[in-house]
């Protein structure tokens, strides 16, 4: 045995006798990759219960009031966790945060399979929404910070990865249902061996942040919004608002609506409006499409195309339209992917690297307020005045929300005059 190959055992043997030894990590390239599709799988476990609440509606009976209520638990508690834990990432590194992010994935999998009755629903889904909450930050921000230099493909994975998760999620859960064996445990025992080989995987990444103090303070309930970015948040937020409005409202009441409007129980229908909306027939490809659009650009062709999806789904469901209902739904779901991509752009291209996992905590915050809230009022609405005029109203608030975001969006983008007294003489 040649010498430096001694002194490479020597040394071996001495990190293994301190404990020391430095664990194998995957290249940044590869882990750029590893982090989206952990990404997707979160919100491919998100969306996987859709078509299954009204399966579990008809075996338990329990109203649209409380579908919706199980739907803004996951919400709920995703805010909560948001607050305590969006920026704790900054402080003790990403990888720590995925790895239990998806190790709570898997348990709430594993509530799934459990539940017989609407207690453990409830139970499953607060915990689905806490594991997105402890690992999205996380992962948007190991997603920049381990992007080439100069890229600026982050925000395009994160609105693409996040949309299409929900996109698969939907349809393919619906299929495992309507068409597999073991509807209601099927879908839950795959993705509970995928999150657990996700969470292994994960602690092989290379980490990007380098632990400071700070943690336990990081954790005290907050919004952290740099100063710098507050205005162009500001700005942002009807378009955040109205893209996450349509977002819920077709994940939770969307299946039983596309059963309504297409005078079908084939749960495939209630996967492929969510399909639509959010995968590569719409919003995921609408984001990659978009791609080379700036921020702003992309906010407001989001938004203009949100406003002519939902006047079109609103003219659907009025006159019973399967064809409009469907085509109103693709023509959202680009304003969907759109919106998204340049909303998320725009603010998280204002931090510095130690506020980048708080910025996006904020963004998810504001997200999913409008994700969670706006739905429970339409399942209270539903069980009084009906699914179909709840739908109606849903449309043209979205409808409103768009026109005032592509409107402030608009005055925003003109120039400014130059002050009359500005004028210098030569």
């Amino acid at each position: 045995m040649s010498r430096s190959a001694d002194i490479r055992d020597h040394r071996t043997v001495k990190s293994s006798a301190s404990g020391q030894t430095r664990r194998p990590a995957l290249p940044r390239a590869t882990a750029f990759w590893l982090v989206a599709g952990m990404l997707f799988l979160l919100f491919f476990a998100a969306a996987a219960p859709s078509p299954l609440y009204g399966v579990y509606q008809s075996q338990w009976r329990f109203s649209a009031t409380t579908l919706t209520a199980v739907f803004a638990t996951y919400a709920l508690l995703l805010l909560i966790t948001l607050l305590v834990f969006g920026s704790v990432s900054d402080y003790v590194g990403r990888r720590p945060v995925i790895v239990g992010g998806l190790a709570m994935t898997a348990g709430a999998c594993g509530l799934f399979l459990a539940a017989d009755g609407v207690a453990l629903l409830f139970a499953a889904r607060a915990l689905q929404g806490a594991a997105v909450g402890t690992a999205t930050s996380a992962l948007g921000a190991a997603l920049i910070d381990l992007q080439p230099a100069g890229s600026r493909r982050a925000p395009v994975f994160t609105t693409a990865a996040s949309l299409l998760g929900l996109a698969v999620g939907g349809l393919g859960a619906s299929a495992l249902v309507q068409y597999g064996p073991a509807r209601t445990h099927l879908v839950w025992w795959l993705l509970l061996g995928v999150s657990l080989a996700a969470a292994v995987a994960a602690a092989t990444m290379p980490e990007s942040v380098s632990p400071r103090s700070g943690a336990l303070a990081s954790l005290r309930p907050r919004v952290t919004v740099p100063r710098q970015a507050w205005a162009t948040f500001a700005v942002a937020l009807p378009c955040l608002i109205a893209v996450w409005m349509i977002s819920g409202f077709y994940l939770s009441l969307g299946p039983l609506l596309a059963a309504q409007v297409l005078r079908s129980q084939d749960l495939l229908w209630g996967g492929l409006v969510i399909f639509l909306l959010a995968g590569t027939g719409a919003g995921a490809a609408a984001a990659v499409a978009f791609r080379g659009l700036s921020g702003p650009a992309a906010m407001l062709a989001g938004c203009l195309a949100l406003l002519a999806g939902a006047e079109v789904t609103f003219t659907a469901l009025e006159v019973t339209s399967a064809a409009a209902f469907l085509a109103g739904t693709v023509v959202a779901g680009v304003g969907f992917g759109t919106a998204m991509l340049g909303s998320f752009r725009t603010i998280s291209a204002l931090a510095a690297p130690g506020q980048r996992a708080g910025l996006i905590a904020a963004y998810f915050i504001a997200s999913y307020v409008a994700f969670g809230i706006p739905v429970v009022a339409a399942g209270v609405a539903a069980t009084h005045f009906g699914l179909h005029r709840t739908a109606l109203i849903y449309c043209a608030v979205i409808a409103v929300l768009s026109a005032t975001a592509a409107g402030s969006l608009i005055i925003r983008r003109r120039p400014r005059p130059s002050p009359a007294g500005d004028r210098t003489s030569r």
